[in-house]
C-alpha cells in the first residue's frame, strides 16, 4: 500500500456537488493507493502508522492531539509513466481488490479511536485543502 499523507488546515471532498467527507482545523489528508498483493496486513500497518506519524505541529501524531483524518482512495498512486506520455495503471489493484482494503485501514483507524471521514471509492471526487506547511509525505509499507 502507498499513501500521500498531507499535513492540513482543513480538506474535504465532494461528489456531485455534495460534501461527503470533511475535517476542519489541523489533521492529516491521506491518499491511498493499493497494489494486487495487498492485504489486511499493510491496511493494519499503514492505519497504525498514519495514526502514529508525527508530522503535526511540535512533531505530534493524530494519536497525540486526537486530529482527524481525510482518507480518500486513489489508484493513481500506482501509475506508471516512465514510459510514454500515457501512464499505465497496472499496479493498481482492481476494485474489487482496492476497495474493502481502502475500507479496512479506515476501520483500523476508527478502532484506533480515529475520526476518519472519506470519500467515495471510485467517484468522482473534488479534494480541497490547505496544505500546512507545506508538509507531505508517501508512505509505503
Amino acid at each position: 500500500m502507498r499513501a500521500v499523507v498531507q499535513r492540513v488546515n482543513g480538506a474535504s471532498v465532494v461528489v456531485d456537488g455534495r460534501t461527503v467527507g470533511e475535517i476542519v482545523g489541523e489533521g492529516l489528508c491521506v491518499l491511498v493507493g493499493v497494489t494486487h498483493d495487498d492485504g489486511p496486513a499493510e491496511a493494519e500497518r499503514l492505519a497504525r502508522k498514519l495514526w502514529s506519524l508525527r508530522i503535526l505541529a511540535d512533531e505530534k501524531s493524530c494519536s497525540d492531539v486526537g486530529a482527524p483524518l481525510l482518507v480518500i482512495s486513489q489508484f493513481t498512486l500506482y501509475g506508471d509513466a516512465r514510459k510514454g506520455r500515457r501512464p499505465t495503471w497496472n499496479a493498481a489493484a482492481p476494485g474489487a481488490v482496492a476497495e474493502p482494503l481502502v475500507d479496512e485501514v479506515v476501520g483500523r483507524l476508527r478502532g484506533l479511536g480515529a475520526r476518519v471521514e472519506t470519500g467515495v471509492f471510485g467517484a468522482d471526487m473534488k479534494v480541497s485543502l490547505t496544505n500546512d506547511g507545506p508538509f507531505t509525505v508517501v508512505v509505503e509499507v
